[in-house]
């Protein structure tokens, strides 16, 4: 069972930041959680035009100002409160990933809620400097709401019913499963757990070296790979606990596109997500998969740091 008491939720007044805090109002109302609100003032040197060189000088927050911030930080937090939902507000100064990583590391926050930007034209490739920072940097898991997902304070406490959790066995995936399965449990929902065998594979020399050492046929071995691969999706999902309906699903094709298609398809509220190591290769993002899926999926993503 997960437990989710701390909630951090950075806002920058915008609509995208205020539909993030819905949900994470709302997570708070089913976990019974406290929700922490960011605001983060960014000291951006602005250019001072006039004779001579170009000049830069830094933003310079006075006591008034932060005071002034702080009350705006939690109007804005206010109305987006609900019942029973214990919420501050705080001001920090900074760079504002930065700030926020750091914030969630010394209150050792559960979850961490951060909006994305639009879908509409070119937008719909960004997710926005700071999340993408957050994304990469925060150890806890993050979860990202996209502009145009509905309000979630009016569903009530429960928000999501339908979870799709996407897995490659990986002890990250597997880590994301275990979360996806007791948010499934809690919400007596229905968890479709996919694996998507890429059509990469599929069609490299390993695979054909494969086929010739153990003398097959290329359609038996893919037969019985995928009958391999079915008992260990099965072996995944059969602990899964009482109270909540737990699909497993075995398609081919392109990892990304078709979680987004099952995500569409299945009307999901949520996907669960886990991510790999924060090596070099994470400098990249997280993957082409984990990447495609939070940039442009029609519902929030949670995503995991392996444990």
């Amino acid at each position: 069972m997960i437990n989710i008491r701390r909630i951090l939720c950075p806002i920058d007044f915008s609509d995208h930041s205020r539909r993030a805090l819905d949900h994470a109002v709302a997570i708070a109302r089913w976990y019974e959680s406290t929700v922490t609100v960011l605001n983060v003032f960014s000291a951006t040197p602005v250019a001072a035009f006039g004779p001579g060189p170009v000049a830069f000088e830094p933003l310079i927050l006075t006591n008034v100002d932060r005071d002034q911030l702080l009350a705006d930080t939690t109007a804005f937090a206010r109305a987006e409160g609900a019942p029973g939902v214990p919420i501050e507000a705080m001001v920090r100064e900074g760079s504002p990933a930065d700030e926020i990583v750091e914030q969630a590391t010394g209150m050792k926050a559960d979850l961490l809620v951060i909006g994305t930007h639009g879908r509409t034209g070119f937008d719909r490739l960004l997710l926005g400097s700071v999340t993408e920072k957050v994304l990469r940097k925060a150890s806890c898991p993050v979860l990202t709401v996209p502009a145009q997902n509905p309000d979630a304070v009016p569903a009530g406490p429960v928000l999501y019913r339908r979870i799709l959790c996407p897995v490659d066995f990986s002890d990250a995936s597997m880590n994301a499963l275990k979360y996806a399965t007791s948010m499934a449990q809690e919400a007596d929902g229905r968890l479709t757990v996919l694996h998507v065998v890429a059509h990469e594979f599929e069609n490299t020399a390993d695979m054909a070296s494969a086929i010739s050492d153990a003398g097959m046929t290329i359609g038996s071995f893919v037969k019985q790979r995928e009958e391999a691969i079915r008992r260990r999706l099965q072996d995944a999902v059969g602990t899964a606990p009482e109270f909540c309906t737990v699909e497993p699903l075995l398609i081919h094709g392109k990892p990304w596109r078709e979680v987004l298609r099952i995500a569409a398809e299945r009307q999901s509220d949520l996907i669960v997500m886990g991510v790999h190591g924060r090596g070099a290769a994470d400098l990249l993002f997280f993957g082409s998969t984990t990447e495609h899926v939070v940039r442009e999926a029609p519902c929030p993503v949670l995503t995991l740091r392996r444990g």
